[in-house]
């Protein structure tokens, strides 16, 4: 094995442990960093893991959310992994019709340690769930140990506001290797549902500076929180503060 292997795999390693043993009041903080400056920023700020917002990243890039060709999506996360020494997962929306194995080579080759995967199309229709998680258990079979897959729920985001649907398709795609899973947009007030009937790590969005805090939401069953596009968002605002200023 070679040494940059063996240190890909042992920054994965680090990243798997990071989501083990959390307590309710300790969830898993991960930022998202559109950029490589914003990278640094988080990393000098103490937090263990970076995960990239694919909607952030289009922002900086000059593209609408999904807009983002996978070579550009791709090049920027290697920017951001080369910034920084902590383990980063990448954002790369629905995989962009690449085949699994294709997929897992181009991650690596990024640095990145993991990845989101969501399962609706561009269009806003939902996957089918046991098309999908046989197609996340060819991305599991390809990436082995390699990769931290975490499995996007969209259930919630699409409209369909039944927890038991998100527990199904959770379920589905823990079997398929999944290390984590993701109902994105599922409403506090569910949270503990959706806790007592997913197996394994649960990843929740939390906004920037309202709503509940990361603890309240660990409590409620997060196991790691992050925030979408919020931390890039929040940063443009103030921009556009100090450009009026200047102005």
């Amino acid at each position: 094995m070679s040494t940059a292997t063996s240190k890909a795999i042992s920054k994965t390693e680090t990243f798997r442990r990071l989501h083990r043993g959390r307590t309710p009041d300790n969830p898993l903080v991960l930022p998202g960093p559109w950029d490589a400056a914003s990278a640094r920023v988080l990393e000098e700020a103490g937090f263990p893991a970076l995960a990239t917002p694919s909607a952030g990243v289009a922002a900086s890039l000059g593209y609408a959310d999904g807009a983002t060709p996978a070579d550009e999506m791709f090049a920027a996360v290697a920017r951001i992994v080369r910034a920084v020494d902590v383990p980063v997962s990448a954002d790369v929306e629905g995989g962009y019709g690449l085949a699994p194995k294709e997929l897992v080579e181009r991650l690596l080759e990024t640095g990145a340690v993991g990845c989101n995967l969501e399962d609706s199309h561009g269009d806003g229709v939902l996957k089918d769930p046991r098309e999908h998680a046989e197609w996340l258990a060819e991305v599991r079979y390809a990436a082995g140990d390699r990769l931290f897959v975490n499995a996007r729920i969209d259930t919630f985001v699409r409209g369909v506001s039944d927890p038991e649907r998100a527990i199904e398709r959770a379920a589905l795609y823990v079997a398929a290797g999944a290390d984590c899973v993701y109902p994105i947009g599922a409403p506090v007030g569910v949270l503990p549902l959706l806790r007592s009937g997913i197996q394994g790590p649960m990843n929740v969005i939390a906004r920037v500076g309202e709503g509940p805090s990361p603890t309240e939401l660990g409590e409620r069953g997060a196991t790691r929180i992050t925030f979408g596009p919020g931390l890039q968002r929040r940063a443009t605002a103030a921009v556009k503060e100090i450009a009026v200023q200047l102005k």
